[in-house]
């Protein structure tokens, strides 16, 4: 780790550091990746060194936690808006540290697959320490949009006592659910290509390219190299359906189910006892139908004993933002707490 230097210093009331990480947990990874990474970290005007607790704040899928410095006048972004909040006194200060976990198939689920990399072990085992050493933070908690959102909840159950709070924003959960039609439209978005995924992914890394069927194609590749990796496999990774007629795997898909929070919470219910906030919410018009998820997510959860906050709003999927203002606050106000 070496070298900081600052972001669009006249932008915020406090200071966003871009801190270069080197990461032994990346390095060689299968994706051919780049290993050193950038880690936006924002601390608060008037900070104390280690009087604040760190909250890590997680991309959805396509994103990184650049994503979330846009200082743009007609669209401020989430750090923006939470730094005037702390500057007003409207929000519990915090240090916000942001990760980078892009790869070339668009996102690593922040978990480890030998088809994409150890990114669970780099937020874990690298990122959580370094802000916690050089920024002296007292307490660590996590929050995440959509991909993000299952990624906190993911890092919780796998890694208990590393956060000591977790806020998920549109988590995947209920795959049951939320991935058959996706599913379809990856299909249909193959035929193009022969129903040859080796193709599509040697002609989309040459031309990224996502708009008709294409998002749903890498999208479901993507998540078959986190949730269902295979070193044996010509893709080096295995795919819950078959390529001819679309039937579920189900050997494949039992692998997936692992990951989804609503069948892995009975194993890491101990772990989400722990926290001192679990803020899960969802918009009643989501597009990828998150919101039932939830629900039944929500209903284990009382059934396991585990405290939790479930909150709904009218929104969709996509252009909620606004959605962490609150949220920051309130995880960084149970943290200092």
């Amino acid at each position: 780790m070496s070298e900081t230097r600052p972001h669009d210093p006249l932008a915020f009331r406090g200071r966003v550091d871009m801190v270069r990480v080197e990461s032994e947990a990346l390095r060689e990874n299968p994706l051919g990746d780049p290993h050193v990474r950038e880690l936006p970290v924002y601390v608060p005007p008037g900070a104390e060194p280690g009087g604040l607790p760190a909250l890590f704040v997680l991309a959805a899928y396509t994103g990184r936690g650049q994503g979330y410095l846009e200082t743009h006048p007609w669209k401020r972004g989430v750090v923006w808006r939470y730094d005037r909040a702390v500057a007003a006194g409207e929000a519990a200060p915090a240090i916000l540290a942001l990760p980078d976990c892009f790869t070339a198939l668009g996102g690593s689920q922040y978990v480890n697959s030998t088809a994409v990399g150890r990114y669970e072990d780099h937020v874990a085992d690298e990122l959580v320490p370094l802000v916690g050493e050089r920024y002296g933070a007292r307490a660590t908690g996590v929050v995440g949009f959509s991909s993000g959102g299952f990624g906190a909840l993911h890092l919780c159950m796998r890694r208990p006592g590393l956060f000591a709070a977790c806020g998920s924003i549109s988590g995947d959960v209920a795959w049951d659910v939320m991935f058959p039609g996706e599913f379809y439209a990856c299909l249909r978005g193959l035929v193009p290509y022969d129903m040859d995924p080796a193709r599509f992914l040697a002609e989309f890394r040459a031309a990224p390219d996502l708009s008709g069927d294409r998002h749903a194609v890498i999208s479901v590749l993507a998540m078959a190299a986190c949730y269902s990796p295979n070193p044996a496999s010509e893709l080096g990774f295995d795919l819950p359906f078959d390529l001819a007629t679309g039937a579920r795997r189900e050997d494949v898909w039992a692998r997936w189910l692992e990951f989804d929070p609503l069948h892995a919470v009975a194993d890491h219910a101990a772990a989400l006892k722990g926290l001192s906030l679990l803020h899960l919410e969802c918009g009643l018009a989501d597009e990828f139908h998150l919101q039932w998820g939830l629900r039944r997510l929500s209903a284990r959860l009382n059934e396991l004993g585990v405290p939790h906050h479930h909150e709904e709003h009218p929104g969709g999927h996509r252009g909620i933002g606004e959605r962490f203002d609150p949220l920051l606050g309130e995880l960084a106000a149970a943290l200092r707490a």
